[in-house]
């Protein structure tokens, strides 16, 4: 259960591999693995009273398999439908209620704590915070993606106050993604580097404190309302 490999298959698709700390990763792509292959209605029954094609829910079954390493496959020996064996393995993966419950208020405390220092990128922090985002929401607990894009916004070093303060002054947070957020913070990174890199040496004029404030606020503006 050490190796997160894919499996190649004789049907020459690639499976990721369950281990005991991707299972979050893991659902997601075999949930769409299983989606573009038209089976994953076996697993997500529409009403309570659904029917699932016999030989659809073996297909899902033989899909399940192909991800797991053995010692998980003996222990879903006794599971007879796909759904039973997928929500076996969640249970596994994610422990019963209780350690559900503290898995998702140790994430939680760490989401909480996260900022980006000056040294990091808004790309590496944006990876560390979907990454403890995707954790939360497969424990099943609901997050906003205006609620991520706010501790977004709070947690930018001191280079990116001012256009954190004009996306939450101009823009509608409960309409912008994530990686909307983080495109405006790299473009406002792009942007001061240029100035900074025509600038020095050729004996411009300085701009005065409130000039510097007026085109970063257009600059901000501009960034938010682009399609």
């Amino acid at each position: 259960m050490e190796t997160n490999k894919p499996k190649e298959t004789s049907f020459g698709v690639s499976y990721p591999m369950l281990t005991k700390t991707n299972y979050a990763a893991w659902s997601l792509k075999m949930r769409v693995f299983m989606q573009a292959y038209g089976v994953w209605e076996a697993i997500e029954q529409k009403g309570e009273k659904a029917v699932v094609d016999d030989k659809m829910d073996k297909k899902v079954l033989a899909v399940i398999y192909q991800g797991i390493p053995e010692e998980i496959l003996l222990a879903l020996a006794e599971k007879k439908t796909s759904k039973g064996a997928w929500n076996a393995i969640k249970i596994m993966s994610l422990g019963a209620d209780k350690v559900k419950a503290a898995k998702s208020q140790t994430l939680n405390g760490e989401f909480e704590a996260l900022s980006m220092k000056e040294s990091e990128s808004p790309d590496d922090f944006y990876l560390k915070l979907h990454g403890l985002v995707t954790n939360i929401r497969a424990l099943g607990e609901m997050m906003e993606e205006s609620y991520v894009v706010k501790k977004l916004l709070r947690a930018v070093p001191s280079r990116f106050l001012h256009i954190a303060s004009v996306i939450e002054q101009f823009g509608k947070l409960e309409e912008m993604s994530v990686e909307e957020v983080v495109g405006s913070l790299k473009a406002h990174e792009e942007h001061v580097r240029g100035q900074i890199d025509t600038g020095a040496g050729q004996g411009q004029l300085m701009l005065t404190k409130e000039e510097c404030k007026r085109r970063e606020n257009q600059e901000g503006k501009l960034l938010l309302t682009r399609e």
